[in-house]
């Protein structure tokens, strides 16, 4: 905002009398063509751009809301995920150095849901028995600080058992020796070119994928929403991507049904005309 009115008003800043809705839709248009910022992203700046002219009204700095008359809408958008195969695919092959790392970081966020900053501040206290037996991740998720309850799988529990003496991240006081995000997203597509995966991996399309296996496989997106920390089912349905062969197993019945159907109707309209 502050490059924008340098550049675009001359000015070093504005006072707050002087913030219109002109500015404000000249803000808009600055970060579409000037930062080449695609339409979701856009509006997350303007509405930390809203909630300081809100602030501005409820204090009487400003009488008139230059947002109104104003409207961003999100677009929908339909996140990468991998399916169970492309997932195995990627733990099976071999890797080595880095590469071996940052896999394992990978598969270990698919399998569990977790955010790449939840992985990386993963901790001793984290893991948990319950009196089954059975591991849990029980952890505050950082974005939003809801308690995530997350089951552990096989495959989590031995990359964990994998890490467990390693020194790296026995020094930063971890479980795992996370690599910082940007190391992870251009190995992940090195490793996705190895693999022959025509997706974009990212340490997020890992999220996305335990949320839409979840759900493809059954699980109840009550659950799936309290294990990935979400405030809301709606969250949850935005990451969640119904995959084609669960569509064809749930039609599969009606399918079924409606032949059955077609078939005593014929039955009964020969009976009828005997």
């Amino acid at each position: 905002l502050c490059e924008m009115i340098k550049e675009k008003c001359d000015v070093p800043d504005l006072p707050l009398s002087d913030f219109t809705g002109e500015v404000i839709r000249a803000y808009e248009v600055y970060l579409k063509t000037e930062k080449d910022l695609c339409q979701n992203t856009l509006i997350r700046y303007m509405k930390a751009l809203k909630k300081i002219t809100n602030r501005c009204i409820a204090n009487d700095w400003i009488h008139k809301d230059p947002f109104a008359g104003i409207k961003v809408r999100t677009v929908q958008t339909n996140p990468t995920f991998l399916t169970l195969d492309e997932l195995h695919i990627i733990y099976r092959r071999h890797f080595d150095g880095v590469l071996d790392v940052v896999r394992d970081m990978f598969v270990m966020a698919a399998f569990t849901g977790l955010a790449f900053i939840d992985i990386s501040n993963l901790k001793r206290e984290h893991v948990v028995e319950d009196n089954d037996g059975n591991m849990w991740i029980r952890k505050p998720r950082q974005k939003t600080d809801i308690v995530q309850n997350i089951p552990l799988l096989d495959i989590p529990k031995a990359i964990l058992k994998k890490y467990e003496d390693n020194q790296k991240a026995a020094e930063k006081g971890t479980l795992l020796p996370v690599p910082c995000n940007q190391v992870m997203n251009r190995y992940l597509k090195e490793i996705g070119n190895i693999c022959e995966i025509d997706k974009v991996l990212t340490t997020h399309v890992a999220r996305h994928t335990y949320a839409t296996v979840c759900l493809s496989q059954g699980v109840r997106i009550e659950n799936v929403s309290k294990m990935l920390g979400h405030t809301s089912i709606k969250m949850t349905q935005h990451y969640a991507r119904v995959l084609d062969s669960s569509i064809m197993e749930d039609m599969q019945n009606i399918r079924e049904v409606m032949a059955g159907d077609l078939f005593s109707k014929k039955k009964r309209e020969r009976k009828i005309k005997q």
